[in-house]
């Protein structure tokens, strides 16, 4: 059973949270502060946290700090204010954090994005170092790509988008996730994504006008498929 901690101090928020994980079996701790919060993801072993930004003694950015600092590679999914949800988010992002999601916020919605970050989560454990698909060969430990046998020479950009397709196989990403969690640089236009994804295409598909991995979803993003 995947075990979640919820970091709020709103009882009312958090009240709602824990009923809808548990309803959805999921095993539900609590804390209503960040120092409480920090000290129970350190000692104990989560599959998620969920963590408010505005807590008492730590807010959620100095938890999500400390967290990485030490180690932990816990998913967070943040929760943020709607004023202050582009500000939040770049900072959140930068300092580890795994996904964001504005107040209020539905229950289903809450409950789809939580099995999203666990499943990403599980798909990024049963990768291992070396993938393969078609004639196509990964080592993550290395950074070397071989197609057919021949070494393929990747950006590093290039290289973690693959990475971050691979992750998310059979998954419609959109190209603000794709900034969000295999980008440098969340500054900039969605769009620029788009001819990083054609030179990408053009090394490991064997027709780049007709890719057969890196799919195009028009009006939406992009979907890895082997």
């Amino acid at each position: 059973m995947d075990k979640i901690l919820i970091v709020e101090d709103d009882k009312a928020i958090l009240m709602g949270l824990t009923d809808d994980l548990e309803f959805e079996g999921y095993e539900v701790a609590v804390a209503l502060d960040g120092k409480k919060g920090l000290k129970q993801a350190l000692e104990q072993e989560f599959q998620l946290i969920i963590l408010d930004i505005l807590l008492p003694e730590l807010n959620g950015f100095e938890v999500c700090k400390k967290l990485r600092e030490a180690g932990k590679n816990t998913p967070i999914l943040m929760l943020t204010a709607a004023r202050t949800e582009e500000m939040d988010k770049v900072l959140g992002l930068d300092i580890g954090a795994d996904d964001y999601v504005t107040k209020p916020i539905g229950s289903r919605e809450m409950v789809a994005r939580v099995k999203a970050i666990l499943r990403r989560t599980r798909q990024r454990e049963r990768i291992g170092e070396i993938y393969e698909f078609g004639d196509i060969s990964i080592n993550f430990k290395s950074h070397e790509v071989l197609k057919s046998g021949k070494r393929l020479s990747l950006t590093a950009l290039e290289f973690k988008l693959l990475k971050f397709f691979i992750e998310h196989k059979g998954e419609v990403v959109t190209r603000d996730t794709i900034l969000d969690e295999a980008w440098d640089d969340a500054i900039v236009s969605p769009r620029t994504i788009d001819p990083h994804i054609v030179h990408l295409r053009k090394k490991i598909e064997n027709d780049p006008s007709n890719p057969e991995y890196i799919i195009s979803v028009r009006g939406v993003g992009y979907k890895f498929k082997e």
